[in-house]
This record gives structure tokens, C-alpha cells and sequence, in this order.
């Protein structure tokens, strides 16, 4: 078992410290259950703005704060760095990768992973943006890459380092975009003054009929003018079908000779094995009630992204 003291309390174990997590053990301070926080990382991170660290805008630490600090004066709060590998819902037990824990109220809140739709290609070859490792990951590509140009002497070659694809016109996909445009514009050209005549070419694959699809129409044209003002080859009603390591192939039959594919255009939350299919709705998320259950049990909850 965890090492977790025994109580007399009813115990609420919180699984992930993400923004859902995160805010209802803040609101479980003066409450009277004890509470554990089991995550994977012993430490927040704020999600939005991880296209600033991929873009080197900001670095990892500016972005992430220990759990523990929040949490150290905090009664009857523990917190353990863990993998959650199965629930074992007849038992009331979780099974983490440090071993077992009871639980008296579960709340998964362990978020959402890249969906890459069925294709092993695009999730091979193509790079996410979902945790601090994977922005520091892609940004360490784009530098790369921009090194590698400015030391080739093979034209094609330096062409398709300096090409970028990103598969996503949503709100990550924008902003990493417009980013990369920056970057690009003020950055690259004066770090790299080799490249300043060359083309740094960012092309951004949305498959519905405009970008932020999910927000208004006045939002989805300022982000395309903008976008498309530092340079941004704006693809809407165009889908990714076809990749390698060095090339995207589109719905209308392009292939993009490219040496950077970032992917940014679906999420599915993350499972834990101990569900039955049935538990599960679209996008993988966990179907529940409204007041955050899942369905069929009294004292499993989820919120957040899964």
C-alpha cells in the first residue's frame, strides 16, 4: 500500500494536478476529508502557454510551480508522485505505480493526450505539444533545424529545414503559428543572419472552412489576417492524409516537402484501464452526470479534458 496515514476521515484521492485537479483541492482546504494528489509530475503546468516555451519564448520554470508549495499548509493533504495504472472500482482501490491506495471519493482530472485519428504515420513522424518535455522537444527540433540550414550547402535540403507544417487550425495550432511567425521575423534573422534572405515557410492545415472553428467568425478572419500578414500559409478546408519524415501530403493532393511536423489537431483523454467501453463517449472522454460522476458509480467523478 501507499504510504498514506490511516483516518478516521473520508478520503478524496484527486487523480492529476492539472487546472481541474488543481482548483477543487484548493476548494477541499477546510473540508473535512483527507485529501491525496497523486500525479505523475510533482509539479503544475500551465498548459497555455506551452507553444511560448516550444517557441522559445519563455523557459520551462516560467511556466510550472511545485505541487507541494501550494499545498504545505494544507491539514491532511498528501501528495504523491505516481502513475495511476488500473482502478480497481469494486474495491474502492486505485493501483499506481508505487503501489496501492483506497479511496473513499475518486476524481480523475488526469487530462488528455494527442489523437492522431488511427494514423501511425502522422503520430510517428509528427511532434505534440502536450507537456513541458514535448514543447521543450519541439523547440530543440526548430533550432536544430535552423542550425542544420544555415551548415548545409545543399539547397533543397536547406529549403525543407526551413519548412514548418502544422495540422491543426484550433487555438494551439494558431497560436504556435503565429509564434513561429514572430519568432521568425524578429528572432531567426538576427540569431541566424545566414538565413535573413531565406524563406522560413510555416504552413497551417486546418480541415474545416476557417481557423478557431469553435469561435466566432470575426475571431477565425482576425487570426487568419494576422497569421497570414507574418507570412503564414493559411489551409482551410484541407486535410493532412499522407506523411513521412519528410514530407505532408494533403487532401488535394500537395505534398509539402517539410523538416518539422507539429501536430495540433485533436485531443483524447487520457484511460485508465478499470472502465468498461460504455464508459466512454466521444473523443474518449468519460460519460457523466451533471454533477460530474461517471455514470453507473456514486463515488467516481472526472472533470476536466478526460
Amino acid at each position: 500500500m501507499i504510504n498514506i496515514p490511516a483516518t478516521d476521515k473520508k478520503r478524496v484521492v484527486i487523480v492529476g494536478c492539472g487546472f481541474g485537479g488543481l482548483t477543487l483541492a484548493k476548494k477541499l482546504r477546510n473540508s473535512p476529508y483527507q485529501v491525496v494528489i497523486i500525479d505523475k509530475h510533482n509539479y503544475h503546468q500551465f498548459q497555455p502557454l506551452f507553444y511560448q516555451i516550444a517557441s522559445a519564448g519563455l523557459d520551462a520554470d516560467s511556466i510550472t510551480f511545485p505541487i507541494r508549495k501550494v499545498f504545505q499548509k494544507y491539514n491532511d493533504f498528501y501528495i504523491r508522485k505516481a502513475e495511476v495504472l488500473e482502478v480497481n472500482v469494486s474495491d474502492n482501490q486505485l493501483v499506481t505505480s508505487i503501489g496501492k491506495l483506497n479511496y473513499d471519493f475518486l476524481v480523475l482530472a488526469h487530462g488528455a493526450t494527442n489523437s492522431f485519428f488511427g494514423s501511425d504515420k502522422m503520430q510517428k513522424y509528427s511532434k505534440g505539444m502536450k507537456s513541458i518535455a514535448e514543447a521543450l522537444d519541439l523547440r530543440n527540433s526548430i533550432l536544430m533545424n535552423f542550425e542544420n540550414a544555415v551548415a548545409t550547402t545543399d539547397k533543397s535540403e536547406q529549403e525543407r529545414l526551413l519548412n514548418i507544417v502544422i495540422i491543426g487550425g484550433g487555438p494551439s495550432g494558431v497560436e504556435i503559428a503565429g509564434a513561429l511567425a514572430e519568432m521568425n521575423k524578429f528572432v531567426i534573422r538576427k540569431d541566424y543572419p545566414e538565413l535573413k534572405d531565406k524563406a522560413v515557410n510555416i504552413h497551417l492545415i486546418e480541415g474545416t472552412g476557417r481557423l478557431l472553428n469553435s469561435m466566432s467568425p470575426e475571431s477565425s478572419e482576425k487570426a487568419r489576417q494576422f497569421l497570414m500578414k507574418f507570412g503564414v500559409r493559411v489551409l482551410t478546408d484541407t486535410f493532412a492524409v499522407d506523411c513521412d519524415n519528410e514530407s505532408v501530403t494533403t487532401s488535394s493532393g500537395e505534398k509539402i516537402i517539410t523538416g518539422l511536423i507539429l501536430w495540433t489537431a485533436g485531443i483524447a483523454g487520457n484511460r485508465i484501464k478499470g472502465f468498461s467501453p460504455e464508459n466512454y463517449g466521444k473523443g474518449g472522454r468519460l460519460n457523466v452526470d451533471r454533477f460530474n460522476r461517471i455514470k453507473g458509480y456514486e463515488n467516481i467523478f472526472a472533470i476536466g479534458d478526460i
